[in-house]
């Protein structure tokens, strides 16, 4: 007799090398939480530790018949969309999800690093706020993602307008939008949740000395399988936090690059020359 004890995670994102990021650091954080990561893969990146010098983006009926296929054969417990790649990735993923609207849906489509796609880049977030963003159960952006997503909708503004900006989100359907590197003090990461009824949780962290690749990503994944989990969204944004903040102070130098987050620093030895 077979028994499935472990929560399934369906992730739709980047294939990365180096697995600081995508579908290889998704799959990594909801192992570490307990879950079962499955994946789509969006497109696959050219990377090392210190850039992404190119994608090849996976067309849209590739990603289409991953996720089908996967969905006919086992059931989920949450799913995750990462950086889609493309429009036609928007629509094909919007279309998948909204058949299950039961299932919790984390969005956390940025990726900084990410080559420019001109045009395209401006009418891929028309997209995400139009399809995604509606069916979004936790939507993660940074606030610079968060007020270039807003220029979709209004002219920019040198005025701070990111409670404004968070709200629309909410009114567009999102039940629960988390910022992250809110304005706060120079020497802590200040990230704040949104629902419904404003602000509920604003975090601060001490900054840790560094440059990081996959922070976000971990952020998001973690959140995930804390949902998947049956954790409550507020409990699964803080515990995310705490986790994603270990991981980063216990980050892998693996190149020359930025350092990577060590999603399995609880189960390692500790050095007990760490201190000498």
């Amino acid at each position: 007799m077979q028994n499935q004890t472990s929560p399934l995670i369906l992730t739709f994102g980047a294939a990365d090398p180096i697995g600081a990021i995508g579908i290889q650091a998704d799959l990594a954080s909801f192992a570490a939480m307990g879950c079962y990561g499955l994946s789509v893969i969006t497109s696959i990146l050219i990377a090392d530790t210190a850039r992404i010098e190119d994608m090849q983006i996976t067309d849209a009926d590739w990603v289409a018949d991953q996720a089908r296929v996967v969905l006919e054969d086992m059931p989920v417990a949450a799913f995750k969309v990462g950086a889609v790649g493309s429009i036609e990735n928007v629509s094909v993923i919007a279309e998948i999800v909204s058949d299950y609207p039961d299932v919790p849906l984390i969005l956390d489509p940025f990726i900084s690093s990410m080559p420019d796609q001109g045009q395209d880049s401006e009418d891929m977030l028309v997209a995400i706020r139009e399809l995604l963003i509606p069916q979004t159960t936790l939507f993660l952006a940074s606030a610079v993602e968060l007020a270039r997503l807003a220029e979709t909708w209004r002219e920019p503004s040198t005025e701070d307008m990111l409670a404004l900006d968070a709200m629309r989100i909410i009114d567009m359907g999102c039940e629960y939008l988390f910022v992250t590197g809110t304005p706060g003090d120079v020497h802590e990461v200040s990230n704040m949740l949104f629902d419904e009824s404003g602000m509920l949780r604003n975090d601060a962290w001490q900054r840790l000395p560094g440059s990081f690749n996959g922070a976000g990503s971990t952020l998001s994944a973690t959140i995930a399988a804390m949902l998947a989990n049956g954790v409550d969204a507020p409990e699964a944004v803080f515990e995310a936090q705490e986790f994603t903040h270990a991981a980063l102070a216990n980050a892998h130098r693996l190149g020359m690059g930025k350092l990577t987050p060590d999603r399995y620093f609880w189960a390692r030895e500790p050095d007990p020359n760490a201190n000498q």
